[in-house]
C-alpha cells in the first residue's frame, strides 16, 4: 500500500536526482521519480533489489510506494528534476521512496566515513554481505552506503542504499567485472578473513528459494518496467541461475589488482586456510583461469 507525500524537504545529490520528502505515515523518504534522468527501471531494481537484500539479511532502508499528487506538485515549485537542459515537474503517480535512516530531526546521517573513522561502525561485518549481494545481483555502480547515528550516540550504522544500478541500470543485463559493486575504501573488508566471513548472507543467497525471489519480482509496480512481464521475467531467471556464480566472483575481485581482503591469504594451496566453508574450496580450478558464464567448476 502507498504512501503519500505531504512536504518537499529538500533536494538530494546523485544522478537519479531524488528528493528528501515528508509522508502521511510521519516517515521520511528519499524519493526518485519514473520520469528521473536514468531509467524508469531504476526504480524496479530499488525495490526488487531492496526486498531481496532485507530477505538474506542485510541492512537496508524499509522500501515504499510513494504517491506523489498533482496537488502538491502545483504548489511545490521546488519539486522538479533536469533532463538534458530542461528542467520539468516530477510526473504525478507512485515512485520509489526509501526511508530515511535517521529522521533529519532525530540524528545525523553521512554517505562517507574518512577510513580513520571507520573504527566508529558497529556493523562493519555487513560489507562481506553487500559484495556477496552486489555481485549476485550485477551492481554496476559503486556500492553506496548511508551511515547514521542518533543524538548521543557514538557509533554509527552502515545502511546499504541506492541499490538503483544493480542489473545494469536499466540494461536489465550482467556484465560482471571485478571491480564493479564494490565500496572504494579496502578498509571496510579488513573483517574478511575468509569464506566465514561472508556468512550468513553468501549461504542464503545460494540457497535462497526460487519461490521468493519470485514474490519480490511481483511486488515490482507494472509501470516502473512497461508493463513488459516477460522482460522481467527473463532477469529473474538470469538471477536465480546466478545464485551459484558468486563465490566465483568475489574471487576474481579479491584477485583484483586492488587486493581488498588484507587478512585473506587467496593464493593459499588447496584446504590450507582455517575455517573455510561452503561448496567451492580455494583449491577450485576457478582460481587459476577467468570466470566464465557456467558459474562454478
Amino acid at each position: 500500500m502507498a504512501t503519500t507525500v505531504v512536504e518537499h524537504i529538500r533536494r538530494m545529490r546523485g544522478g537519479a536526482q531524488s528528493h528528501l520528502m515528508r509522508c502521511a505515515d510521519g516517515f521520511y523518504y528519499v524519493v526518485k521519480f519514473r520520469n528521473n534522468p536514468q531509467h524508469v527501471r531504476v526504480l524496479a531494481n530499488e525495490l526488487l533489489a531492496t526486498r531481496l537484500a532485507a530477505i538474506i539479511g542485510l541492512p537496508v532502508p524499509v522500501a515504499a510506494l510513494v504517491e506523489v499528487t498533482p496537488e502538491l506538485i502545483g504548489r511545490t515549485r521546488a519539486l522538479t528534476i533536469v533532463l538534458g537542459n530542461t528542467e520539468v515537474s516530477v510526473e504525478a503517480g507512485l515512485h520509489f521512496g526509501s526511508r530515511y535512516a535517521v529522521s533529519p530531526n532525530e540524528g545525523q546521517v553521512l554517505d562517507y566515513l574518512p577510513p580513520d573513522q571507520l573504527g566508529r561502525v558497529r556493523n562493519l561485518q555487513i560489507f562481506a554481505g553487500a559484495l556477496a549481494f552486489d555481485k549476485w545481483t550485477g551492481n554496476a555502480d559503486g556500492r553506496q552506503v548511508a551511515f547514521s547515528r542518533k543524538l548521543r550516540e557514538r557509533k554509527y550504522s552502515a545502511t546499504l542504499i541506492d541499490q538503483g544500478y544493480c542489473f545494469n541500470a536499466g540494461e536489465w543485463t550482467f556484465s560482471d567485472f571485478p571491480l564493479r559493486g564494490v565500496y572504494p575504501r579496502n578498509e571496510v573488508y579488513t573483517t574478511v578473513t575468509g569464506w566465514s566471513s561472508f556468512e550468513p548472507w553468501l549461504t542464503r543467497i545460494e540457497t535462497l528459494e526460487d519461490d521468493l525471489i519470485w514474490a519480490a519480482a511481483g511486488e515490482v509496480p507494472p509501470e516502473w518496467y512497461s508493463s513488459s512481464w516477460s522482460e522481467l521475467e527473463t532477469l529473474i531467471q538470469t538471477l536465480i541461475r546466478r545464485k551459484v556464480m558468486v563465490r566465483d566472483l568475489i574471487l576474481e575481485f579479491g584477485r583484483s589488482h586492488r587486493r581488498p581482503f588484507s587478512s585473506w591469504t587467496l593464493d593459499m594451496p588447496r584446504g590450507a586456510e582455517k575455517g573455510a566453508s561452503g561448496p567451492m574450496s580455494l583449491g577450485c580450478c576457478c582460481e587459476l583461469q577467468p570466470l566464465t558464464q557456467g558459474g562454478r567448476c
